[in-house]
């Protein structure tokens, strides 16, 4: 599909927009990416990747473009609205993560693998390769899951209650310093006072999500809508009944997973016996 194009000529998809935005205003002051870098203190390669569309970078480098560039906070809004934009997504989660933007609410099982919003980078990188996603594709769409997790870090956030089966604890990354770093996530996040987490223990018994992950966001009109997922397809669940036999499936399944306070000690255990780098120090 073609770019949708403002009378200005300039795309109207936030992220494009985003963009050309910092090409055009480092060619009006005739600068390369390597004078830019060098000026603005920032990495060239970065600037290059942020002008491609292939990463958004972080606020702290727009907000240091705005200040070179004296655009007091047009860099930043722009970076906003391409962070908050669901097209940035694959096609079949656009409607979920545009609903998963307002909920107020949000509860998820997830069998074997973290939520996205519980995700380090590195977690979210290798598990997308693992789905064949590559290249700059892969980079664009941790970048996009990576922006997710704002709705749990702005103030106000929604209730986030999670189960985490104990296959997803001891499916660790290939990086063991990296799975370390994911590991000490969880116990940050389970802190948090909008974040309860749960784990369910090997041994709890069989249930009725056995092959699946679910995720329920209560929206602002009072529904509870459900997105049901496998490891190659998705689907959302409207319909009351539906969302009613899930939402008893993961009750079952809460009631026999550890407390919260029980989880969180289960989460700093498996940190405890998380192995390390080995040492290439000399003896």
């Amino acid at each position: 599909m073609p770019q949708r194009r403002a009378i200005t000529g300039r795309s109207q998809e936030p992220r494009a927009r985003f963009a050309e935005e910092l090409r055009l205003l480092r060619d009006q002051r005739g600068l390369t990416l390597r004078a830019l870098a060098d000026l603005a203190g920032w990495d060239a390669t970065l600037f290059g990747k942020m002008e491609k569309g292939q990463t958004l970078g972080g606020p702290e480098v727009v907000m240091a473009l705005d200040t070179f560039y004296d655009t007091t906070d047009k860099l930043l809004t722009l970076w906003e609205l391409a962070k908050a934009d669901p097209t940035q997504f694959r096609e079949r989660y656009r409607q979920y993560m545009a609903l998963e933007a307002e909920a107020l609410s949000m509860w998820h099982f997830g069998g074997s693998v973290l939520h996205g919003l519980l995700q380090t980078r590195e977690y979210a990188g290798e598990l997308l390769a693992a789905g064949g996603i590559v290249g700059d594709e892969l980079e664009q769409q941790v970048d996009a899951r990576m922006g997710r997790q704002n709705v749990l870090n702005e103030e106000g956030a929604p209730p986030f209650r999670a189960i985490l089966s104990e296959a997803a604890l001891r499916n660790s990354l290939q990086n063991h310093h990296q799975w370390r770093r994911q590991l000490e996530h969880l116990a940050a996040m389970s802190e948090r006072p909008s974040v309860t987490l749960y784990v369910l223990p090997f041994g709890a018994g069989l249930h009725g999500l056995m092959d699946t992950a679910v995720t329920f966001l209560r929206l602002p009109d009072a529904r509870t809508v459900a997105y049901v997922e496998t490891a190659v397809s998705g689907e959302l669940i409207e319909d009351a009944n539906g969302v009613e036999d899930l939402q008893r499936r993961y009750d079952a399944i809460r009631d026999a997973a550890l407390n919260p306070a029980a989880s969180q000690t289960f989460i700093l255990r498996m940190l405890e016996e998380a192995p390390c780098e080995p040492s290439t120090s000399a003896l």
